[in-house]
């Protein structure tokens, strides 16, 4: 036992987690006080169309600012010391960022109908809120590039107190516009409050005025952004495709159901959202710098054993604790009108289970910057979600949808599994160095 405290105490992978606990309690708590609101003033009608509303604002949120966050913490790390590149670096990703977004917000203003349509098709009328959205954006990007410097400066500490308080400035923000306009405010509040962190980045950004004098127009580097381009490239794929593919499934569910039945999927993946923030946090911040360092297959191995012994059944331990838990977690996030989410939970738990057993190793892509490896592996995700979702609906209703997702995560695995055979299950001599 005293060996087991000893490993816990010790061990990266928790100190981790408890660096980033205070931040995601305070996303996980405002997420569910937000899904309480629209579950009370709103209904499972409203759930439906805000989670089009989110997934679409995720895929423009990514354009806007070129997927560059990656890329802009690593190279910011590489340079913090090294002043010419650094100017280079913040010069590159601000202007190309900045007028990416104006390119993105000016499309969206002046299409705002057509996406309208799209989203909440023309039954609704909510092209004032992709208006505002667009109007927004600018003030997300400055905050995405803003968390990108204070990352790749390590300035954690001021990371963690800027996320909470944004948070709890967005929250506040919400309830109030929820509880004033309802379906309207909820929209509204989605689209703005991501931007009104900015407000206090900004305080982070004041006490490092000198970075400010080195973002120069002409310190532009095509070089710097060759840097970039497998960051951005990698993270554009899954920050665009996956939400466009929610809602496409979402609205197949909406045409061939019924928009309660999006409204209890929708539901069932907030639920889903709020376990695996904890998760991914701890893939973010450990596995992915880890792996970036690793030169050897043994080395490889060795994590990813370590991810599995340790973390892995804890996750499967709370799982299947939520799952028995089921009838009392639904009313208390939304209403007893959501008790029909209920049944979805045993296909989206296993099918989450999977995603994290192969997302830990699929980061290694990132990390080694394994471009084509990523992009066909992402884009036979995104196909698999789609088409076995859509069969699957057609077959078993609403909860087809959870059936694929469990179905595509486990051909993602296998993939994966193929693709890092080789460092996982082989024999691995002694002088085996490169992985």
């Amino acid at each position: 036992m005293k060996n087991l405290i000893k490993y816990i105490n010790t061990n990266v992978l928790y100190k981790v987690a408890h660096l980033n606990s205070a931040t995601i309690i305070t996303k996980i708590i405002a997420g569910i006080l937000t899904s309480k609101a629209i579950a009370v003033f709103i209904g499972v009608e409203g759930m439906a169309l805000i989670g089009n509303l989110r997934n679409f604002l995720s895929a423009i949120q990514s354009i806007s600012i070129l997927g560059f966050y990656n890329g802009v913490v690593n190279t910011i790390a590489k340079f913090k010391h090294d002043s010419v590149n650094l100017s280079k670096t913040l010069s590159t990703a601000y202007y190309l960022g900045f007028f990416s977004t104006i390119i993105v917000a000016f499309l969206c203003y002046y299409n705002a109908q057509y996406i309208n349509d799209l989203l909440f098709t023309s039954y609704y009328d909510y092209a004032y809120v992709i208006k505002i959205m667009a109007l927004a954006l600018p003030f997300y990007s400055l905050n995405m590039m803003s968390f990108s410097i204070m990352n790749g400066f390590s300035n954690y500490k001021m990371l963690l107190i800027v996320n909470i308080i944004g948070q709890i400035l967005g929250l506040l923000v919400t309830l109030l516009l929820i509880y004033k306009n309802h379906i309207d405010g909820a929209l509204i509040a989605a689209v703005v409050a991501p931007s009104l962190i900015f407000l206090i980045t900004l305080v982070g950004i004041v006490n490092r005025r000198n970075l400010v004098t080195s973002i120069k127009i002409d310190h532009i580097s095509f070089d710097i952004l060759k840097s970039f381009g497998p960051y951005a490239a990698m993270a554009l794929v899954t920050a665009i495709a996956l939400p466009l593919i929610s809602i496409c499934i979402r609205n197949y569910i909406i045409s061939e159901i019924g928009i309660q039945e999006a409204g209890y999927w929708e539901a069932m993946n907030r639920i889903s959202n709020y376990y695996l923030m904890f998760i991914t946090s701890i893939i973010t911040l450990y596995v992915l710098p880890k792996f970036s360092k690793i030169e050897s297959k043994k080395e490889f191995k060795k994590e990813i054993l370590v991810f599995y012994k340790s973390v892995m059944p804890i996750f499967g331990i709370g799982l299947i604790v939520l799952y028995f838990l089921k009838s009392f977690i639904v009313p208390l996030i939304f209403s007893e009108a959501f008790k029909p989410t209920e049944n979805l939970f045993f296909w989206q738990l296993l099918g989450d289970f999977v995603k994290v057993l192969s997302l830990v190793i699929s980061y290694q892509f990132l990390a080694k910057k394994m471009f084509s490896h990523f992009i066909i592996i992402e884009v036979f995700l995104v196909v698999m979600l789609y088409f076995s979702s859509v069969y699957l609906i057609d077959e078993f209703g609403v909860e087809g949808a959870v059936i694929g997702h469990f179905l595509s995560y486990v051909m993602y695995y296998g993939i994966v599994l193929l693709i890092f055979g080789t460092s996982l299950f082989g024999i691995i001599p002694e002088d085996v160095e490169e992985s």
